[in-house]
């Protein structure tokens, strides 16, 4: 009679081979077998019945602030908003104070992370003019997720802007490379149409040629430097259609903001809370999002939580800060839409775990498999929440989705075999440990 660490009992399996009821057995933090487990034991057994057991959702673009702006956020406060997300997880931004641009800063967020982390992390590398003939040994370090650059200034002052600074980038490394595309030229000379105390003007300084240039740009560079890419956060219909032409060296994210708030409604509604960049635009560009979702030119959703206080986002536009938590409500926003028939539960499942895993080369994460880690987002469809911000564990304490009713709940989070969340509340001490990656792995 087989005997497990953790047994998972009569849940709906979603996973790479369909949908279907089995049990799930975890030995040693990994799967060890998936099936007909009625006549095993385990040390500990979660009842699934009723419920989906989708593979961990691995958010790839979170900014938790630490070091240098824990005000807003940190590695235990942002863990633990993921894990009540149901996100197994993360990949952290390196627009702290210092940015992560040396294999000490990325040391230092490392040691910051053990002990303090509620679920699994890899924290990327910025680029710069300065370390950009270092980046083929930065990202090749345990616990990097690879090189993130910043095309246009957003929040911090990691920024690579011309073409010779961008291709000596991609020149340098092999492993897929995180871009923010706004063209910095564009924003200055636009700079004057964000109207004072007019945060619905956001989409009209941060315009669609300020995005499709730069990834415009990108893409060229990115092809003579025979580099793969990944474009963060896209927002317009026209940047859709150059990366459909373009999937053989460019991948591409949206986020559940991007496919769920629309301006001008949205400003009207919550102001500066809706500020991002790029901005949230207009019905026009989140149908696009949609129907480029649906035809599988999209390949990950990650939530680009980036907290700001209440106090800071108060300020009067353009001064506030932009960007919006929501590694929390990345999974019920999903699931929402599931059940409003926008999107499949397995369509989901690529987006959130199977499709990070195939963009960054994850190392035994991303499907229900035996030998792969035993992450799990335990999800009830059936359940009707409202989402509020009292109930948001980032430190920033709000959400752009405050009352947003969802059907579609994370009722459990496990991570590599330990329950740490369920029914809402932590359930474990942190557990978290560096993601792994396939052409990161040591050398022997």
């Amino acid at each position: 009679m087989p005997t497990f660490d953790l047994l998972l009992r009569n849940g709906t399996l979603v996973n790479q081979d369909g949908v279907g009821r089995a049990d799930v057995g975890v030995l040693h933090g990994r799967i060890a077998a998936i099936g007909d487990l009625a006549t095993a034991d385990a040390a500990e057994e979660l009842d699934a019945t009723g419920l989906h057991v989708l593979p961990g959702v691995i958010d790839t673009q979170v900014h938790f602030r630490e070091p240098g702006l824990e005000h807003k956020e940190d590695l235990a406060t942002g863990t633990a908003a993921a894990i009540l997300g149901g996100v197994t997880a993360i990949f952290e931004m390196p627009n702290t104070k210092p940015g992560t641009t040396t294999a000490a800063d990325l040391e230092e967020k490392l040691r910051r992370a053990q002990g303090r982390a509620f679920c699994d992390y890899a924290f990327f590398m910025g680029a710069t003019a300065a370390n950009a003939r270092d980046l083929g040994e930065l990202e090749r370090l345990p616990g990097c997720a690879g090189v993130k650059i910043f095309m246009g200034s957003s929040t911090g002052d990691l920024l690579v802007e011309d073409d010779e600074a961008i291709l000596e980038v991609l020149r340098h490394g092999s492993r897929r490379v995180a871009v923010h595309c706004e063209d910095e030229a564009r924003l200055r000379e636009r700079r004057h149409l964000a109207e004072e105390g007019r945060p619905e003007t956001h989409p009209v300084w941060r315009d669609e040629q300020t995005a499709f240039l730069a990834t415009e740009r990108l893409l060229r560079l990115a092809r003579q430097a025979g580099r793969r890419v990944h474009v963060l956060h896209v927002t317009t219909q026209e940047e859709l259609q150059l990366l459909a032409a373009s999937k053989e060296i460019a991948t591409m994210e949206v986020t559940p903001q991007h496919l769920t708030l629309r301006a001008p409604a949205i400003y009207e509604k919550i102001g500066t809370l809706a500020q991002m960049n790029p901005p949230i635009r207009s019905g026009r560009h989140q149908e696009a999002l949609w129907l480029a979702l649906r035809g599988g030119v999209v390949d990950v959703i990650g939530s680009d939580h980036a907290p700001h206080t209440l106090e800071e986002k108060a300020r009067p536009y353009p001064r506030s800060p932009s960007g919006m938590p929501g590694v929390q409500t990345l999974l019920p926003i999903l699931l929402d839409h599931v059940h409003h028939g926008r999107l499949t539960l397995q369509r989901l499942v690529d987006l959130t775990s199977a499709g990070p895993a195939r963009v960054f080369g994850l190392a035994g994460k991303g499907r229900l498999a035996v030998g792969y880690d035993a992450d799990f987002s335990v999800v009830d469809l059936a359940a009707k929440r409202t989402i509020s911000n009292h109930l948001q564990a980032s430190r920033c304490g709000w959400t752009p989705f405050d009352g947003w009713e969802v059907q579609g709940w994370p009722v459990a989070t496990i991570v590599r075999g330990t329950l740490v969340a369920y029914e809402g509340e932590i359930t474990h001490a942190p557990v978290g440990a560096p993601v792994r990656f396939a052409e990161a792995l040591p050398r022997g």
